[in-house]
């Protein structure tokens, strides 16, 4: 199976890749890797998920803000590459979340976009990643997910 056809498998779409939304490119290549640009919680054109984890938002609802956010990461990489095969590895998924201070499960949220990545590429998305939060988001967004990638040459 493809990383597309997983996708598909888990009743998600990929969609397109959004464009930026302000000076910066969506997404880079050098060498053989490749960087997103952060990728908000996007579907259809307008944030799904906005306001504070843990105040606005449950723990479960970040799960799903870093799983789109993550799907829409996605869709860098395959906007940047042709095709998601050509993703030889995951290498890294930094995410930064608009949290409660009260809040204390980000890894938990942050999993939305690890199980995602470890469903659709299996063994090569196995990834290092880092958390981090900040007291006001862009856009007013719960999520943002970045990847860095290599791909076949």
């Amino acid at each position: 199976m493809t990383p597309e056809d997983r996708i598909k498998d888990m009743g998600l779409v990929l969609p397109p890749p959004a464009a930026a939304v302000a000076n910066y490119v969506p997404w880079a290549v050098t060498g053989n890797l490749v960087m997103t640009s952060g990728n908000l919680p996007w579907r259809d054109g307008k944030l799904a998920y906005v306001g504070k984890i843990g105040k606005d938002l449950t723990g479960e609802d970040g799960y799903l803000s870093c799983q789109l956010s993550c799907l829409n990461a996605i869709a860098q990489l395959r906007d940047a590459l042709g095709s998601l095969t050509k993703v030889k590895r995951i290498i890294r998924l930094e995410g930064t979340m608009g949290v409660d201070e009260s809040f204390k499960d980000h890894p938990k949220c942050l999993n939305g976009a690890s199980d995602l990545i470890n469903t659709v590429f299996g063994e090569r998305g196995r990834h290092t990643r880092m958390i981090y939060t900040n007291p006001v988001m862009p856009l007013d967004c719960t999520s943002l997910v970045v990847l860095y990638a290599e791909a076949e040459t």
